[in-house]
């Protein structure tokens, strides 16, 4: 990440815009990324040829030959893989720096360019996923369910409506200020308050999937323990042992069990859905021996 930085500061792109790229090519651009990221998506190449597709129309317009071309489209074959909403700043900052290579400004090759693709990468992927993956997201889904109780279609029809707007609005938003700012972009997005700012994003993440978890998960169990004598109705009452650990400290089975769930995917590497089978069975298990309410 310095080396990246200190390439750019030694760097400078001063040169007369003789080629500049259309708005409808950027636009061409932006939506191939927006739809298409993952096109012919695997792990070896992850969205490679999703870059390379929203770079086409960039390319095609700078170039007049075939052979150069074919030949600047191979500048984007290396493997590439982000955060996609945020990482669309990618493509509009690679977009500005074509632009100002094709107009014959120093420095920029295919190493130069290369060199931002894989040092931008790491860095968004980290912001996106903290911002928008650990945090906007889960804050919309939880606005949804509270609208689908009932069975209300309210709660997935917000869902799809603003995530879609919203998702759309940033990322041609971030596309376009990547492709005004070039190259200057690298230091706004991998400087020491970047840092700062991913960092704090990540903290407040995990305040608000806790307490998602605290609000939507709902384990209790209701084993009898003992029984306590009601004075004024002259009757037994059942003490539960969900009764006692609430009382000295709340949702202490739901948290138990997000952290057990943690545990096999971050640590055992278990998937999402063997989780939530071994969850499945359980509960299944628990309430047929009276453990689980």
């Amino acid at each position: 990440m310095v080396h990246l930085q200190t390439m750019m500061t030694r760097r400078t792109f001063n040169y007369e815009k003789k080629e500049k790229i259309s708005k409808k090519t950027l636009n061409s651009s932006f939506w191939r990324w927006w739809y298409g990221n993952l096109t012919c998506f695997s792990h070896e190449h992850m969205q490679t040829f999703g870059y390379m597709w929203s770079m086409l129309p960039i390319i095609k317009e700078l170039y007049p030959t075939r052979e150069e071309q074919s030949e600047k489209m191979t500048t984007y074959y290396p493997f590439f893989n982000t955060e996609p909403q945020i990482g669309s700043i990618v493509v509009g900052i690679t977009a500005g720096l074509e632009e100002a290579r094709a107009n014959g400004a120093e420095g920029i090759d295919d190493e130069m360019i290369n060199g931002i693709r894989a040092g931008l990468m790491g860095p968004l992927a980290g912001i996106g996923d903290s911002l928008i993956v650990g945090t906007y997201i889960p804050i919309l889904l939880g606005i949804a369910l509270g609208f689908a109780e009932g069975g209300s279609p309210l709660g997935p029809l917000f869902y799809i409506i603003v995530w879609n707007a919203t998702s759309i609005w940033f990322q041609k938003f971030v596309y376009f200020k990547g492709y005004e700012l070039g190259g200057s972009a690298v230091e706004l997005l991998v400087g020491q308050k970047a840092t700062a700012f991913r960092e704090s994003v990540l903290v407040m993440g995990q305040v608000i999937v806790g307490a998602m978890a605290a609000s939507w998960v709902s384990i209790s169990t209701n084993l009898v323990i003992a029984q306590s004598y009601d004075a004024e109705t002259g009757k037994l009452t059942d003490v539960t042992l969900g009764s006692k650990l609430d009382g000295a400290f709340p949702k202490i089975l739901t948290m138990l069990f997000v952290l057990f769930a943690w545990w096999l995917m971050a640590k055992k590497n278990i998937t999402p859905i063997k989780v939530l089978l071994l969850f499945v069975v359980i509960g299944f298990v628990g309430s047929v021996v009276g453990f689980l309410g």
